[in-house]
């Protein structure tokens, strides 16, 4: 019994002094550079906001921090590569809401993919955004309905994502649902590649967050024909809904945010939450956001939680229904 008591007593202060170093060390947190990984090529929306939050964080904190573009799978091999890394905060995942339903097009096994709903920490939700349906500017359409027209009657229009599972690729099959439009879906591996390809005339349209593609507004070498969005977005107020054109029931939102491992201590969390909702509002970072076709949202880790749920149940449905599978 005697000795049975001091093996208690023992685990209790081994357990006690563990969480005394745990929090002595997350005190101490960074003392050391910060990897914040992004799934997809340089020179997408994803890329560009990892680099400015980087910059402010690494200001903040005192210790440089790294983007480390890691594209694949349609974000899968870079978000698989954070879930098994060690849950000490110096390897962070900025992903876009593609993180919440790849995995249900691509249906990849338990050793090169993740968990979408267990498998990370939340720790702030950076960013949402609208997506639109645009054209290229040689296309010669200027709305949602002259698509539809340009894909029925036997004829069939090809339409560029950033890849398969995406969100975007999700709305170019509700659209085709709502409109009974004939669309071939043409992934990419990445934003940059896409609009590229739309802008050189090899695909005709695109489903995209608004940043990549505003800039070629202006000059009319893209054309913007919709937003997916309940109301019409005041990043792009000209831009009509779906719904305004007769498509009902088409709504999807993108969005971005920051996760860790699984484990990663809560103080780790409040430290790195508390410095991103400062970053999210300064100045200059929400113009820049805007630029990007991004508005900041912030919060509790809850929020970012919660989005990635809603959305994990919302499209495994969608993607049931509509049979849609990677291409």
């Amino acid at each position: 019994m005697k000795h049975t008591r001091r093996h208690a007593v023992a685990a209790a202060l081994s357990l006690v002094a563990a969480c005394s170093w745990g929090l002595a060390w997350a005190d101490n947190y960074p003392s050391k550079p910060i990897t914040l990984v992004v799934a997809y090529p340089a020179g997408g929306d994803t890329d560009a906001l990892a680099r400015l939050f980087a910059e402010k964080l690494a200001t903040r904190v005192g210790q440089p921090v790294v983007v480390d573009n890691r594209p694949g799978a349609s974000g899968i091999i870079g978000s698989a590569f954070v879930s098994k890394a060690a849950p000490d905060g110096y390897t962070l995942l900025l992903a876009p809401s593609t993180f919440s339903i790849a995995q249900l097009v691509l249906k990849t096994n338990g050793s090169s993919g993740y968990d979408v709903l267990n498998g990370f920490t939340p720790i702030v939700q950076t960013g949402s955004q609208p997506l639109f349906l645009v054209a290229g500017g040689g296309s010669n359409l200027a709305s949602a309905k002259d698509a539809v027209a340009a894909a029925t009657n036997g004829k069939t229009l090809s339409y560029a994502s950033p890849g398969s599972g995406s969100p975007m690729h999700i709305l170019g099959e509700m659209f085709a649902r709502a409109s009974g439009a004939s669309l071939a879906h043409v992934p990419y591996k990445g934003v940059a590649p896409a609009v590229n390809d739309v802008l050189g005339g090899h695909v005709p349209v695109t489903f995209i967050t608004l940043g990549p593609v505003a800039p070629y507004f202006a000059n009319a070498k893209l054309r913007p024909l919709a937003v997916a969005s309940a109301r019409r977005s005041p990043l792009a107020p000209h831009v009509p809904t779906l719904a305004e054109q007769g498509y009902g029931g088409v709504e999807v939102t993108a969005w971005n945010g920051l996760w860790g491992p699984r484990n990663l201590s809560p103080e780790i969390v409040k430290t790195l939450n508390g410095h991103f909702n400062e970053i999210l509002k300064m100045p200059d970072i929400v113009a820049r956001m805007a630029v990007l076709g991004t508005t900041p949202v912030g919060g509790s880790a809850d929020v970012l939680a919660k989005t990635n749920a809603a959305d994990y149940a919302r499209f495994s449905k969608v993607i049931k229904e509509l049979g849609i599978q990677a291409d």
